[in-house]
């Protein structure tokens, strides 16, 4: 039955709008889950035959670059003390962290949040508080979404490939690496930023 369900999902004209509209929306929520969404569809791409892989990362590399730029704008034009939450200690923590990295390097900086869900947010709407240049920013974020992207397509697409069981158990395990391999990358980068001043 769940074989099935996916089954349909994958062959629905409106799988790949349903992607765009996870991924844009976990650009700015980050409850949504955006990055398991591409992991699964690049599962069912190998899985069911679609849609397509290269469909898969290109529809998530552009609602990725949307969802980022809507942040910016936000920055740009409301700030980063509007509403109340931005004003919590531990988020106001984060924008200070991101505000003085971001005009030291703002390539890795950017293209490293990219990979962690509230940094990501964090950081996108920093960028567009300290108004660093909107072509330069559009640009690295459309890179940065571009290997994003793929590396979560490629995730779901290598283990489907490799274990058999059909879509159920490619989609399950799939997300449940990328979601560990995303922890992983979390943990490493705040070590790492605990000691670089």
């Amino acid at each position: 039955m769940v074989d099935e369900l996916l089954a349909g999902i994958a062959q629905s004209p409106w799988a790949l709008a349903l992607l765009f509209a996870l991924v844009f929306a976990d650009a700015v929520l980050v409850v949504v889950p955006g990055e398991a969404a591409v992991t699964a569809f690049g599962a069912l791409a190998v899985a069911q035959g679609e849609p397509q892989l290269w469909a898969v990362i290109l529809v998530a590399t552009v609602a990725a670059v949307c969802g980022d730029a809507l942040c910016y704008l936000v920055g740009r034009t409301i700030g980063l003390e509007r509403w109340r939450w931005m004003r919590r200690p531990r988020i106001r923590g984060a924008f200070d962290w991101a505000q003085g990295r971001l005009h030291r390097r703002a390539a890795l900086v950017l293209f490293t949040a990219r990979f962690i869900p509230f940094a990501r947010l964090a950081v996108n709407l920093t960028a567009g508080a300290t108004r660093i240049p909107a072509p330069r920013y559009l640009a690295i974020a459309a890179v940065a979404a571009l290997a994003w992207a793929a590396y979560q397509a490629l995730i779901g697409a290598v283990v489907a490939t490799f274990l058999p069981g059909g879509p159920v158990a490619a989609v399950v395990v799939s997300v449940v690496l990328a979601v560990g391999l995303g922890l992983a990358i979390d943990a490493l980068l705040v070590r790492r930023s605990r000691r670089s001043p």
